[in-house]
């Protein structure tokens, strides 16, 4: 059985979940998602822009398992991030996902009239549609004005974090603003040489466990949800089997000493990148 977090608004959910971040081919997303489901997987994180609810919505009606014992994640994209566009784009996305609620409803990314967006989620929320509502990818100052100036609190920010890039700042931030901290890459895709860093390895050993367990035992002993994502069968039950040991606080510091304080992705942090995100994200099909 996955632990809960219990989140701002009473809502609780699993303390680790499964990703579908490219999984484009539709047969493939949908088997994968059942065989998560099936391994005992009970989050289940997908986006418009993902281009793969549809599958993701065949699996849930096909793994056996009770609607209400899932929680699923979907996202609104940049291109629909208004008031009108998030009424339009979650009508979407539940109509392609074959459901009549999500657990969790995220604005994306931090641009266009995300302001906007979030009013239409307060009435998603308020009418039921939406169990919980939260943002993805904010940085801190983003986050803070943005609970600042709301009506409704934020209960999730989904951002990158893994063992090279760890946000302890954020972290505490969130934690002191009661919004649950997300990971996505929680492994860093592999980046880094991660799977091959020595003071991973070596707790690794000394727990007979993987450096992926290690990680992923990492994060949420601070309190941080990793989404994680693998094909492989075998792996995704060993991603689970991070709740029958823990870190110690030296073996936590051991891993603290590994930030870089750097993405292992391409940064958005000036006026070039971000244009050039901005026109990226109107080819996606969402």
């Amino acid at each position: 059985m996955i632990p809960t977090i219990t989140l701002n608004n009473g809502v609780k959910m699993p303390a680790i979940g499964y990703g579908v971040f490219r999984m484009k081919d539709p047969a493939e997303c949908e088997e994968a998602v059942v065989q998560a489901i099936q391994s005992g997987y009970r989050l289940i994180d997908t986006a418009a822009a993902y281009e793969n609810e549809e599958a993701v919505g065949r699996a849930i009606r096909r793994c056996g398992v009770p609607r209400e014992e899932l929680f699923i994640t979907t996202k609104l994209w940049i291109t629909d991030t208004s008031y009108e566009g998030a009424k339009r784009g979650f009508a979407r996305s539940m109509e392609r996902l074959g459901l009549g609620y999500v657990d969790l409803y995220l604005i994306h990314q931090p641009y266009n009239d995300y302001y906007g967006a979030w009013r239409a989620l307060e009435e998603l929320y308020a009418a039921g549609k939406a169990r919980v509502i939260g943002v993805d990818n904010f940085t801190p100052d983003k986050l803070a004005d943005f609970v600042f100036w709301n009506k409704v609190k934020p209960a999730v920010n989904l951002v990158e974090c893994n063992a090279f890039f760890q946000r302890e700042e954020e972290r505490r931030y969130m934690e002191s603003q009661n919004i649950q901290m997300q990971a996505w890459s929680p492994l860093a895709a592999g980046q880094g040489r991660l799977f091959e860093n020595e003071t991973l390895r070596t707790l690794a050993a000394a727990h007979n466990k993987t450096v992926a367990q290690i990680v992923l035992r990492w994060l949420v002993q601070r309190n941080i949800v990793p989404l994680v994502k693998s094909a492989n069968p075998q792996r995704m039950k060993e991603n689970l089997d991070i709740f029958d040991f823990a870190l110690t606080d030296a073996a936590m510091q051991q891993i603290a000493a590994l930030d870089t304080g750097r993405t292992a992705f391409s940064p958005r942090t000036t006026g070039p990148a971000v244009d050039a995100f901005l026109k990226a994200s109107l080819d996606y099909k969402v």
